[in-house]
């Protein structure tokens, strides 16, 4: 292998730094910010009285973590403010030196367990869709969507101000979220009524004060923020977000130069249109490495600016797992000619309301023969105690010869403060090479809230064998019929010598067929998760089943008959103590051929050290045995494997300063797997030894990347990235360990990119 500085000799140095020149050089049209984020508000941390005067004021946070309602621990005050510059929040944390303050550096959109405070803000005040802005005591930021209640994405990254201030008492946090931030509907008059809902996080404990009492572990938590009326603002933005790109591909030694735009235009508080020529289209970011010889597609989230950008109406979940009508990783997926990814000449999508009315429309477009056009319309309506909403998709695939269109209409009913029921009809019509095939799904899910401690909850779905969304949405299978009972119980009053603060218990039957009616599962589950007072979390599940069928092994070349195979998974996560943090894991369940007469398991543990607030390590391995692990090989042939698998998942995150940071991520693999048997999957589900020949086979895949980014202004950055990465399939057998080792000679990719875009703001 060549030295780094050898490998990317000949990279497009000079034609990248004209282009960023030309970028620099187009930054004076930015337009100014003023020094106050908003009419007399100036975001720099410190609470002014005389600035904040007439905000509505707010003293009573409660516990909602554990949550029992109690007067918070520690005194938190807060101040809501509508400016025509955008929603100002401040918040008063009240923390002594004996509380410790933790101030850990985190990466924009990273879960840590660290001294925080939440803005979550419903802007249209009907339930459907919330706003979530978090900021640290060490002034770094999260931010997401919130829909279907309770579901966060933290994909979306938004463009708003923050400042944090400290002294001997406590801190300070105030902050600007700009009106054109989001589309809302048309105000009443002079007055907007919006959904708030505030939270300060105690790092130390895991203590979480709010107000209103509301929780994202209930079933409704964006319906019970506390409508707040403000004056009603207007502000209107175009943003210009260009972007320049250069690669060094060393492995097949050529270069490549793209450059393109996103736009964002916002004339008023009701529209929002969203654009994007010739995009990039996730080059910085990486996904974790996944070995999947299952039948179930694996998804992945998608953090493109374009797709996270108010893509929040455009939710419409099957509400199995991550299903969707509209998946955006199709954008830009595996071309059908089988040439790799696709290339997108662009993408537009236009947000707004009228009235009470939503609606949002995207369209994008892939080049070459093989290209796909993708489109959808979505219409959302809200009545008061219900809501109805339509979504529908349309696909050309002209290589395949396929047009596809999903049509789907969802409905939620919130008849009283204690019962939700969310609904779903779902339809497709797929067109290839003149053959039309239809096929219908529905779901609902009914939960009610008896009591601060009982939650039940019924969930039905029905998906034919003819049910195909995957065009443009997920749907991990069709041909189903599912249904489950859960009950909820919270503890949120334990002793005060307990280490545990609160604990959620849920039992759950479920019971699951395909659309011919074989059974495919029946099964008790339960579930404790449990918040403990050093801020750490514990969970343990149990998954009890029967004898069933497993009709997706073989891809449709017959059913087998199942064992009961029973799982046991417990899970820790202790957050910084010290230098130290770390995560554990222990799963148990039996094995796919022979049940619990065979136990497999799997080991994780990942420490991290922190060798300050700002730079930390962690890295740590997670060993899985495998026995009598089913493989299919082709029509109704499978095999029976012995497994093991070693994981080494690693990195450095360095936050080198406000603007800097420098992230390096390993994720290594090794896999073996010995047969033990081959087998036929009988007429009668049975699998019956055979001769055919199957072979032993072993993996072995790496994912290694070196990101630095700088931030120039806001949602304007310059990336350097190094990545390098293979996957390899070899049909022999070699000890997981020896597979691990030889994954770090892998080099199927190997890239230096740069990348710099800049935001315009005119």
């Amino acid at each position: 292998m060549l030295p780094l500085r050898d490998s990317f000799r000949g990279f497009p140095w000079r034609r990248l730094a004209v282009v960023s020149l030309l970028l620099f050089g187009c930054a004076g049209m930015r337009t100014a910010e003023a020094a106050d984020g908003g009419a007399g508000i100036k975001v720099d941390g410190h609470i002014d009285p005389a600035e904040w005067a007439g905000a509505r004021h707010i003293t009573d946070f409660r516990k909602v973590q554990p949550l029992n309602g109690d007067p918070a621990s520690l005194p938190t005050e807060a101040w809501v403010l509508s400016t025509p510059k955008g929603l100002a929040i401040a918040f008063r944390c009240i923390q002594p030196p004996g509380v410790p303050r933790t101030r850990q550096r985190i990466r924009r959109d990273e879960q840590a367990q660290v001294d925080r405070v939440n803005l979550m803000i419903d802007f249209n005040g009907d339930g459907r869709t919330g706003y979530d802005f978090t900021v640290t005591l060490s002034n770094d930021i999260d931010d997401a969507v919130i829909t279907s209640e309770t579901t966060f994405n933290t994909d979306w990254d938004g463009n708003w101000k923050h400042a944090v201030s400290e002294d001997a008492r406590g801190w300070n946090v105030e902050m600007l979220i700009p009106w054109y931030i989001a589309p809302m509907q048309a105000a009443d008059g002079d007055a907007r009524t919006v959904g708030i809902y505030l939270d300060r996080v105690i790092g130390s404990t895991g203590e979480r004060d709010a107000w209103p009492v509301a929780s994202f572990s209930r079933a409704r938590f964006v319906s019970d923020f506390t409508p707040v009326t403000l004056p009603a603002y207007n502000q209107p933005l175009l943003a210009v977000t260009p972007y320049v790109v250069g690669v060094r591909d060393q492995v097949r030694g050529r270069d490549q130069g793209k450059a393109g735009a996103d736009i964002f235009w916002k004339p008023n508080g009701q529209t929002q249109l969203t654009a994007t020529i010739n995009p990039d289209f996730g080059q910085v970011e990486s996904d974790d490495l996944v070995v999947n010889f299952g039948a179930e597609e694996t998804f992945f989230t998608d953090k493109r600016p374009f797709f996270t950008e108010n893509q929040g109406i455009f939710d419409f979940s099957l509400l199995i797992d991550n299903s969707q009508l509209i998946y955006t990783r199709r954008v830009g997926g595996p071309a059908d000619d089988g040439s790799g990814a696709a290339d997108v000449e662009g993408a537009v999508k236009l947000n707004g309301s009228v009235g009470t009315t939503q609606y949002g429309v995207m369209a994008a477009q892939e080049s070459g023969d093989a290209g796909r056009s993708f489109g959808a319309l979505r219409l959302e309506h809200d009545f008061g105690a219900q809501a109805l909403g339509l979504l529908a998709t349309h696909v050309e695939r002209p290589f395949l010869d396929r047009d596809a269109n999903v049509l789907g209409i969802d409905h939620r009913w919130q008849p009283n403060d204690k019962l939700t029921v969310t609904s779903n009809v779902v339809g497709s019509r797929i067109d290839q090479h003149g053959q039309l095939v239809t096929g219908v799904g529905a779901t609902s899910v009914v939960e009610y809230e008896m009591n601060e401690r009982w939650t039940q909850q019924w969930l039905a779905m029905h998906f034919d064998d003819k049910l195909d969304v995957n065009d443009f949405g997920y749907l991990p299978r069709n041909s189903l019929n599912y249904l489950h009972w859960e009950v909820q119980r919270r503890y949120a009053n334990l002793p005060a010598d307990s280490k545990y603060a609160s604990h959620r218990w849920r039992f759950r039957i479920i019971g699951m067929d395909n659309d011919r009616g074989v059974k495919l599962q029946r099964q008790l589950r339960i579930i404790r998760q449990s918040q403990l007072r050093d801020g750490g979390e514990e969970d343990m599940q149990l998954n009890l089943n029967t004898p069933a069928y497993d009709d997706l092994l073989t891809r449709g070349h017959g059913v087998l008959r199942i064992p009961a195979i029973h799982l046991f998974d417990w899970t820790r996560t202790s957050p910084r103590q010290g230098d130290w943090a770390w995560k554990s894991e222990i799963t148990a369940s039996g094995s796919d051929r022979v049940g619990m007469r065979r136990i497999g398991y799997e080991v994780l543990f990942e420490p991290t050290y922190f060798f300050s607030d700002a730079l930390s390590v962690f890295g740590g391995p997670d060993y899985r045995y495998q026995p009598e692990w089913l493989v299919w090989q082709h029509d109704n042939l499978i095999g029976s494997f012995d497994s093991h698998s070693i994981l080494l998942d690693a990195g450095v995150n360095w936050n080198i300063s406000g603007r800097q940071e420098l992230r390096v991520k390993l994720q290594a693999l090794g896999l073996d797997a010995r047969l033990r048997g081959a087998y036929r999957v009988n007429p009668d589900a049975r699998a019956v030894r055979t001769n055919d020949p199957v072979n032993d086979f072993s993996v072995r895949n790496l994912g290694f990347q070196i990101r630095y980014r700088y931030e120039l202004a806001p949602l304007s950055d310059l990336y350097v990235v190094y990545a390098r990465g293979g996957y390899l399939l070899d049909p022999r057998y070699t000890e997981a360990g020896s597979q691990f080792a030889q994954s770090f000679d892998l080099r199927d990719s190997e890239q230096l990119l740069v990348k710099l875009s800049y935001r315009f703001e005119l």
